[in-house]
């Protein structure tokens, strides 16, 4: 959840990852969601993998741990805040506060308009506390995109019927009908 999300995609395959749940009280004001948990998530990472994860990463230069547009960039792009702020930054909870604004942190968060590539939305609860995200297949973000008019397949004609209208008996593939107990017609002249 600290990695950004190309380098959380390759430990989700690899762990058989299908679906990935996020609580998020940043609507309701709740203050026990995944946000305020996360530096706990990068300790452990930081203890696994000092090589790739820093927890000090992840404060702004006066050591302060913003989701602001103060914070730090890696905060800002690690995969916990896309999957906490996913949309967020299109909703405005009352007409006082600006779009994006997280009631649980009372901040404007910095980073609104991103797309996620490897994960895709499945279900958010009414007050987003509970979110979950479904992990996609390599042929799902891979596909080439193909514009609408060029993906019907054209049909090939490639058998055409001889029969006109001298010879009204039907034939399969310019083979004579047999009928059972008759012997076969020879072609018409």
């Amino acid at each position: 959840m600290s990695s950004n999300e190309t380098a959380a995609y390759q430990i989700m395959t690899a762990l058989d990852v299908d679906y990935v749940l996020v609580i998020f009280g940043g609507v309701i004001g709740y203050s026990g969601d995944d946000i305020n948990k996360f530096l706990w998530m990068v300790r452990i990472a930081e203890g696994e993998h000092p090589k790739d994860i820093k927890e000090s990463d992840y404060f702004t230069d006066r050591g302060e741990f913003r989701v602001d547009s103060q914070g730090s960039s890696t905060l800002l792009n690690c995969l916990m805040y896309k999957l906490s702020y996913y949309r967020f930054g299109e909703l405005k909870l009352d007409f006082r506060t600006p779009p994006g604004f997280d009631r649980t942190r009372n901040a404007v968060i910095g980073n609104k308009d991103f797309k996620l590539t490897y994960l895709e939305e499945a279900y958010t609860t009414e007050h987003w506390l509970v979110r979950i995200y479904r992990v996609k297949k390599p042929d799902e973000f891979n596909r080439p995109r193909i514009p609408i008019p060029q993906r019907k397949v054209k049909r090939k004609n490639v058998y055409l019927t001889k029969k006109t209208t001298k010879r009204r008996r039907g034939s399969i593939k310019n083979r004579p009908v047999v009928v059972k107990g008759q012997r076969p017609r020879s072609k018409l002249t």
